[in-house]
């Protein structure tokens, strides 16, 4: 991707080499020691994962890799949030963009904690988007494929998740997820997931529109490692073999084939994953 001389979101939330933990304040943490002495528990092992304060800072020297890719994170923020801005003005709407929040090995979120292996994820509780960086550099060795434009893929895709958060979208299909069965509920799922990558699709065309920004290959890479983290693909790999009624993200047809549509169309009017019935996704 061609980013030089793009600006830089400072809509971020640095928080690599922080503990991650339960910031409760010293009072909450003698509440918590007495609680475990009267159990009979080791006071020590109930406060081990509790950050007085909020986040506790350790030793932590980021490699000149991880300050470039986080660079680029923050340039692809920044993108997402100028092309969804024009978006979300020709619809009436405001756009008030999600946080960016950088971690190492683990975080606790307003949807809960997680760890790295988790993978880069959108919480709306906080309305912020989570990643550690080490996902860019594992990618290769996890899936065969990266890139710069693999990497914004990820990014512009949670982001995605967001967008679908301030449209409503997202309340409504957990509501509906909330009721059915989980067979169902994964089908659901499916659909947002497909949105959001056709979200991310439209953030690449307008963003190549906005500042020329894509280059030869960069939406092969994209479609790459869209078909490599299809639920069939993921299966296969892990078991041998595939059990459709627990896919939650879409096959790699279907991923790469709505990414695709993003980009080309650039609509967010085509992007209707609710409608259709599912086995014409």
């Amino acid at each position: 991707m061609n980013l030089k001389g793009r600006r830089i979101s400072t809509n971020v939330d640095d928080r690599r080499g922080k503990k991650a933990g339960l910031g409760i304040g010293i009072g909450g943490a003698i509440i918590v020691a007495i609680i475990a002495l009267f159990m009979g528990k080791d006071p020590s092992s109930a406060l081990q994962n509790i950050n007085l304060g909020g986040g506790t800072e350790t030793a932590y020297t980021p490699t000149a890799e991880e300050e470039e890719l986080a660079t680029f994170a923050k340039q692809i923020l920044a993108g997402t949030e100028d092309v969804w801005s024009a978006e979300f003005k020709k619809m009436g709407k405001t756009y008030v963009p999600p946080k960016l929040v950088l971690f190492s090995n683990a975080v606790q979120s307003g949807c809960g904690g997680a760890s790295s292996s988790t993978g880069p994820f959108y919480c709306s509780a906080d309305q912020s988007v989570y990643i550690d960086l080490s996902f860019f550099s594992n990618m290769q060795k996890q899936f065969g494929s990266a890139g710069d434009f693999a990497y914004a893929y990820v990014i512009a895709h949670e982001v995605g998740h967001h967008v679908q958060y301030l449209l409503g979208t997202l309340q409504e299909a957990h509501n509906q997820m909330s009721r059915l069965s989980e067979t169902e509920s994964n089908k659901i799922s499916v659909r947002l997931e497909l949105q959001a990558d056709f979200y991310a699709g439209v953030w690449a065309h307008q963003d190549n529109k906005m500042f020329n920004s894509l280059e030869d290959g960069d939406i092969e890479e994209g479609l790459a490692i869209a078909s490599r983290i299809g639920d069939d693909y993921l299966q296969k790999r892990a078991k041998g073999y595939t059990v459709p009624e627990n896919f939650n993200h879409g096959t790699s047809e279907q991923r790469a084939r709505w990414l695709k549509k993003g980009i080309s169309t650039g609509d967010v009017k085509q992007g209707d994953t609710f409608s259709p019935a599912y086995n014409k996704l």
